[in-house]
């Protein structure tokens, strides 16, 4: 079987959908690996280590997707791509399907069978291949420190004998794996940590962590989790209890990040003008959101935007690949960890078994048809 593993074509992408470590697993199974030139050096890889690992280091993306039968990538293939790709093979990515049609439609035509990672279904076996905590977790850790890097002052109380400096106070807005790294870094970092959540099991999570919970706790509180475990969409009512509660405790803070998003959805506006104006200058948030819309008021995709009153809001796109090392390491062992269920280990080729539920779960596209149910073109 062969194996490409290609440079990302997106300028604002710079992992990699393979390393050295998974290389040499992939080599050890049997396959012939062929690595696009440069495809790891913006995360810190050089091709060296990748031809150390057993790999083939190739000029272009047509040659090493010149009869692979299966492609590795951190995002979508282009269309540029998809023209290069033998029909029948496999492609693994984040695909992010929700809204783009046309896109699936063409990997269809294009006869490839596409998984999307983040499609995973939280389950037991599949916790090790879950390419949404493994980067949220990053993204969590980052935005903290790019909140840090942006806020003028200390973040842990300090003692001096010119005085005492106070604790920054840091809020987070969104428990999920993102929002519980964040809370977790805040603290070692010294911070006065509060947060809050539409779903009654994080409160327990949140307060295990030594950060203070937040929220209105109503009877729909008590409702709010999907069986999947994810926030389900809050009533127009709660959201106005939830933001009269948080438009106070906001104006105290000196940090706030927000986490929130729900799959296939525009982002939740948490952060109204009103909230960013009533925060003190030189406060800081960071909209983990901003790619889908944004959580806060004002967010830009992309940029640091300084409203009238001196606070910043910091939009970073792709902040898991700001740790670029750390981010495509872990994203690498999800796809090898899910790859290796399709692989015959007599035969060593490829062996996808379509009534595996994590197949079902993940496959977009085969044999010309978008065979995913939610993503299925409407009759």
């Amino acid at each position: 079987m062969r194996i490409a593993v290609l440079t990302e074509t997106d300028p604002i992408e710079p992992r990699v959908a393979a390393v050295p470590e998974t290389v040499k697993k992939f080599v050890g199974l049997g396959s012939d690996v062929a690595v696009q030139a440069g495809a790891g050096t913006k995360a810190g890889v050089p091709d060296a280590e990748y031809e150390a690992a057993g790999a083939k280091i190739v000029g272009s993306a047509e040659e090493a997707l010149s009869g692979a039968d299966l492609v590795l990538k951190v995002r979508r293939p282009n269309a540029d791509e998809l023209t290069k790709i033998q029909k029948g093979a496999a492609v693994v990515a984040i695909m992010d399907p929700y809204g783009h049609e046309a896109e699936l439609q063409a990997m269809a035509e294009a006869g490839i069978s596409a998984f999307a990672m983040e499609l995973m279904p939280r389950i037991t076996r599949a916790q090790v291949m879950d390419v949404l905590s493994s980067q949220a977790n990053l993204a969590g850790y980052r935005a903290v420190v790019d909140g840090a890097a942006e806020y003028g002052r200390s973040l842990p109380m300090m003692m001096t004998a010119a005085g005492t400096v106070p604790a920054a106070r840091i809020f987070i807005m969104g428990v999920g794996v993102a929002g519980l790294q964040a809370i977790a870094t805040a603290r070692r970092m010294g911070a006065v940590v509060t947060a809050t959540d539409v779903r009654p099991a994080t409160k327990e999570q949140v307060e295990s962590l030594g950060a203070k919970f937040v929220a209105v706790e109503d009877d729909e509180f008590k409702q709010a989790e999907t069986s999947g475990g994810y926030a389900k969409e809050m009533s127009a009512e709660y959201q106005k209890k939830q933001a009269d509660l948080v438009r106070g405790h906001i104006a105290k803070q000196d940090i706030v990040i927000t986490t929130a998003l729900i799959p296939g959805r525009p982002a939740p506006k948490l952060v109204s003008e009103e909230m960013v104006a009533s925060m003190k200058p030189g406060s800081v948030l960071v909209d983990l959101a901003v790619e889908r819309g944004g959580n806060v008021a004002g967010a830009k995709a992309g940029e640091i935007v300084t409203v009238g009153n001196g606070v910043k809001i910091v939009g970073h796109v792709n902040v898991p690949g700001r740790l670029a090392a750390t981010a495509s390491s872990l994203y690498a062992r999800n796809l090898y960890a899910f790859i290796e269920t399709l692989i015959d280990k007599e035969t060593k080729g490829l062996a996808v078994n379509w009534d595996d539920e994590l197949v079902k779960a993940t496959n977009l596209t085969r044999d010309g048809q978008v065979v995913h149910p939610n993503f299925q073109p409407k009759a």
